[in-house]
């Protein structure tokens, strides 16, 4: 006889299964999309895209993460009364997308001039498109999300992904062969894509189902959303600007070291957006957990229930280090026949040592993106978003610095990534103790000595390695996935319980 508690538990960690397989295939896809971009559009014409996605991303992942973190949110404590409560904070979220949009496509040549391309203006006005899309669609999942419909939120991740991906893929390479800029024709499929998926959001969410359980609680006023809303978009524009920044000031140094020659700097800036592919996997990946453990959290704290919120911030946050640290050691151990196995031989070699480092670095992001969702979670929105500040703000300036004195080409490339990196664990070790004190514990010290060891031994051990084609480096990458197990199992880190807590989510 299981308690309503562990019953809810249980469905949590089946949900947080779909949405991770569902992440995954997101991730595949997208590898797919990157593959396949610069060969449909050109190296030039991938770094030009990847400079218009970076500035755009900001904004685009800002909305979509807020809106449905505070969709979620209200409607998680609206039991009785999701339809009114859905509907009150929608009335919000679509006057907001037009009002972002707008002002994105009123700035895109501002930013154009910022990189010192001036030839991605037209396609960073036409992402204001995707920017009033996400706008109405973001919010459709916070609603899926916070009645705790998780497979249903896969099968949207899963659409999207794969219509972004032809549509990106198909329009760029037919633009292309009618000699127009491939950048624009990849944007103009993001935009597609995102007209399309909103449809269907809306056919999978509605109509929408009221539960009769409990008394019904009144809808939040759009003011009272606002105020809620406002510290947990500064905390995801934050964030957000952490993982953009780099890439755009990488452009803007490139293009002032060398104004004379475009191509170059959009190909360096290319080489740079592979290693990024790369890099980013832990993040992606785990962002399920972030989306399981908010509601989660949010729900034992409203319920006084420091007990339950101490257990699910520790286990999340083990779960997720022991998940980075494997992914981050294959990435140390064999960057250049990473690359290789998705990009041509001339691109792995000039970006082995930048994603060595970078790998790093985002490793440590994505520990910081795991605390920064607890503090928000816990009601310390404007306490994550000030840590996501001082960690964009020593990021700027450690790149700054030391991007800006590098020499033009591969040396800028591992100077950002050096820069990004230190900021990012500096944050990091900040932002532990902050949720630690929230919340009464984190990732306890035993075991982050343990997992980093085993990350230094199998990154040590695999770097032996030399570079491989695609057919060897899979099985060069599991081996070491393997040996990185190992020495958690002989450390005592990883345990027959852990084994059992993953079975315990199939019954």
């Amino acid at each position: 006889m299981t308690s309503p508690g562990q019953e809810q538990a249980r469905r949590a960690g089946r949900g947080g299964i779909a949405v991770l397989g569902a992440k995954v295939f997101f991730v595949v896809s997208g590898l797919a999309q990157q593959v396949l971009l610069p060969r449909a559009i050109g190296l030039a014409g991938y770094g030009a895209l990847a400079r218009v996605l970076a500035i755009a991303s900001i904004l685009n992942n800002v909305v979509v993460a807020s809106s449905v973190q505070g969709v979620s949110r209200v409607v998680a404590r609206s039991l009785g009364n999701e339809r009114d409560a859905f509907r009150a904070v929608f009335r919000v979220h679509v006057p907001l997308a037009l009002l972002l949009a707008t002002t994105f496509a009123i700035l895109a040549p501002l930013f154009a001039a910022f990189e010192g391309a001036p030839h991605i203006a037209l396609p960073l006005a036409l992402m204001a498109g995707v920017v009033l899309l996400y706008g109405t669609y973001a919010p459709i999942v916070g609603l899926i999300n916070g009645r705790g419909e998780f497979g249903r939120q896969a099968g949207l991740d899963i659409t999207f992904a794969v219509l972004r991906t032809v549509a990106m893929v198909g329009l760029g390479w037919l633009f292309v062969h009618q000699s127009h800029a491939g950048v624009t024709g990849a944007t103009l499929g993001f935009v597609v894509a995102a007209a399309c998926i909103v449809p269907l959001a809306m056919r999978v969410a509605f109509p929408l189902r009221t539960t009769a359980e409990g008394a019904p609680v009144p809808p939040p006023s759009a003011i009272g959303y606002m105020l809620e809303l406002a510290p947990l978009a500064a905390a995801q524009f934050f964030t957000n600007a952490v993982m953009q920044v780099d890439i755009t000031l990488l452009g803007h140094f490139l293009s002032a070291r060398d104004a004379s020659n475009v191509t170059a700097a959009d190909e360096w800036v290319g080489v740079y957006r592979a290693c990024e592919l790369f890099a980013f996997l832990p993040y992606q990946l785990l962002l399920s957990i972030t989306q399981i453990l908010f509601p989660m959290l949010a729900r034992a704290r409203a319920e006084g229930d420091m007990v339950r919120v101490r257990l699910y911030v520790e286990r999340g946050a083990r779960l997720a280090a022991l998940a980075c640290g494997l992914m981050v050691a294959v990435l140390v151990a064999i960057p250049e026949s990473v690359l290789r196995f998705a990009f041509t031989p001339d691109i792995a070699e000039r970006g082995a040592h930048t994603l060595r480092i970078l790998a790093l670095g985002q490793g440590a992001f994505t520990m910081l993106a795991i605390a920064t969702t607890i503090l928000a979670s816990l009601g310390r929105e404007l306490r994550a978003a000030l840590l996501t500040l001082s960690a964009l703000s020593t990021v700027v300036v450690a790149c700054v610095v030391l991007a800006s004195r590098a020499t033009f080409g591969e040396a800028q490339l591992q100077a950002t990534a050096l820069g990004t990196s230190i900021g990012l664990t500096l944050a990091l070790v900040f932002a532990a103790w902050q949720v630690n004190k929230a919340a009464g514990g984190f990732l306890p010290v035993a075991a982050a000595v343990r997992i980093f060891a085993a990350l230094a031994i199998a990154g040590g051990v695999g770097s032996l390695a030399p570079a491989s084609g695609r057919m060897l480096t899979p099985f060069i990458a599991v081996g070491i996935a393997l040996l990185y197990v190992v020495v958690l199992i002989v450390s005592r880190e990883l345990t027959r319980e852990d084994i059992h807590a993953l079975r315990s989510l199939k019954n």
